[in-house]
């Protein structure tokens, strides 16, 4: 896209199209997303929220049976299929930002869906782990299993039903999804999955600009998403946390200590106070006031951890979901995008609309029905995230930039709740540190605290026994996952020489490229 006149909101369009044909198991059509725009030419600074919506029907009490219990399997229903976004999202990126028409920055995913592409591992093993569910879903064993069984590395998967829905919205841009055949495929796929989404919920949904959060951090400015995310609350709460104590490497023991200690009081603040903005009252302000995390930044002991239940008793507070994909962009004009898109589980909610080819989301299981009932990435919210008709999910989805005196970064990661302490640990390993090393941020080891569950989750292999014991010395519960986690895809654009470099997660299978 750079190459034939544009800009990176072009490519930024042409790479999310490209991601939906082939990383089908984590983004899409059927998704959501946010895109964080810095324009060159004034500066202008936004988010597009490309979140899903709860359709009009989606009331509590249709969640809940006769005794106020979630449904049984109510989640993996229909009813957790939220209107998508991201259709809407990239029509509304290249007719408000780009340079090139929307049918030319599609052009490269059509041929991809319509000619069908070369699976690599990653697909391979993500078909695998979800087999049966793709083999029991709805017209997904034949797109996306070879004889109802996970295809091998190197088999060409071709995907022309989705090929053609590309084709409507090149044409006809947010009206070949969102009005029309398309539309009715998808209306009848969810309800037929017992959901109850009508047209006019498809012909409502719009994308919202809105203010991305600012935070500032040791002569650094971190821009970075607003609600409905999570990512920007917590990481302001985190970092204004941080600010108060001199920190090591945020892998040494007795910083990770602080680091886990502030993502803890982040994540509990989310539980209790943050949902779709539009709907709710957010004490944004105070939960991003440097006053208020100084006052957080005492309850931490340097020498133990604190519970988690200790502070759900209201001791802080004295007033007042890997499945996903991100991609960061930079033009040599000085334009930016860092874009992080969902369908929430892997594959989604198993459900391909008719002849659409679209694979739909299950986004609203990241929705509260109940203060004790976790979603899937075993998160708790409260009322705040409660489900509501029209309403926004909170999500952790967190594409940054980071200013400082050495340049600019664009960086972001899939990955659920983690994206947030991916993210987090991304900005300690570029401020803290006088060089930029990109490939050091993407593949240093990574840990994880959410508040609840109590425990620091931690990458299999990554840290030595004396780091976990020094942790554990602290009282911290340390768990290590099954798999590494996250995909980490950062650019940066030297202030010296306004030269750009960037680095990919080496747990993925991605790369980059720049010309």
């Amino acid at each position: 896209m750079l190459r034939q006149g544009g800009n990176a909101f072009d490519a930024a369009v042409a790479v999310m199209a490209a991601l939906a044909v082939v990383e089908p198991y984590s983004s899409g059509l059927g998704g959501g997303g946010f895109w964080l725009l810095h324009r060159a030419t004034d500066g202008h600074q936004v988010m597009i929220d490309a979140r899903e919506t709860a359709p009009a029907a989606a009331t509590l009490s249709s969640y809940l049976d006769s005794s106020g219990r979630p449904i049984a399997g109510v989640m993996q229903s229909g009813k957790a299929i939220g209107i998508p976004g991201v259709p809407a999202g990239l029509a509304h990126l290249a007719q408000r930002y780009g340079k090139l028409p929307l049918a030319q920055s599609l052009a490269p995913a059509i041929v991809l869906a319509r000619d069908g592409f070369r699976i690599g591992p990653r697909y391979a093993r993500f078909a695998k782990l979800r087999e049966r569910y793709l083999a029991n879903g709805v017209n997904t064993a034949r797109i996306f299993l070879d004889g109802n069984q996970a295809p091998q590395p190197g088999y060409l998967l071709r995907q022309p039903q989705l090929a053609a829905t590309l084709e409507l919205i090149a044409q006809e841009g947010r009206d070949g999804f969102y009005r029309g055949r398309v539309a009715q495929d998808l209306v009848n796929a969810v309800n037929a999955a017992g959901g109850a989404w009508q047209v006019s919920d498809l012909q409502a949904y719009a994308t919202v600009e809105r203010v991305p959060a600012r935070i500032s951090y040791r002569g650094a400015t971190i821009v970075t998403t607003s609600l409905p995310s999570a990512g920007g609350v917590i990481l302001a709460q985190a970092l204004n946390i941080l600010e108060q104590f001199p920190l090591g490497d945020a892998r040494d023991p007795a910083t990770a200590h602080l680091v886990i200690e502030a993502l803890r009081r982040g994540f509990h603040d989310r539980m209790f106070y943050l949902g779709d903005s539009d709907f709710v009252k957010v004490p944004t302000v105070k939960l991003m006031d440097k006053a208020y995390a100084r006052s957080l930044a005492a309850t931490i002991n340097p020498a133990e951890a604190t519970p988690s239940d200790w502070l759900a008793t209201g001791a802080i507070m004295t007033s007042e979901g890997g499945n996903t994909t991100h991609y960061s962009v930079i033009d040599a004009e000085g334009n930016r995008v860092g874009a992080t898109t969902s369908i929430n589980s892997w594959f989604g909610a198993g459900i391909v609309a008719a002849d659409s080819g679209v694979l739909l989301n299950n986004e609203l299981d990241d929705f509260s029905l109940q203060p004790e009932t976790a979603n899937s990435y075993r998160l708790n919210s409260g009322a705040a995230n409660r489900i509501a008709p029209h309403k926004r999910p909170l999500s952790s989805m967190s594409p940054t930039f980071v200013e400082d005196s050495k340049g600019v970064l664009v960086l972001g990661a899939p990955g659920g709740p983690r994206i947030i302490s991916m993210v987090l640990l991304g900005i300690l390993d570029y401020v803290d540190h006088s060089e930029v090393n990109l490939q050091r941020m993407v593949s240093a080891p990574r840990y994880h605290h959410q508040c609840w569950p109590d425990r620091v989750e931690i990458e299999p292999q990554s840290f030595p026994a004396g780091w976990i014991a020094a942790l554990e010395a602290k009282n911290h519960t340390l768990q290590s996952g099954p798999r590494k986690w996250g995909n980490m895809q950062v650019v940066f654009k030297s202030n010296a020489d306004g030269s750009a470099q960037a680095a990919s997660d080496p747990r993925g299978f991605a790369d980059f490229a720049g010309y």
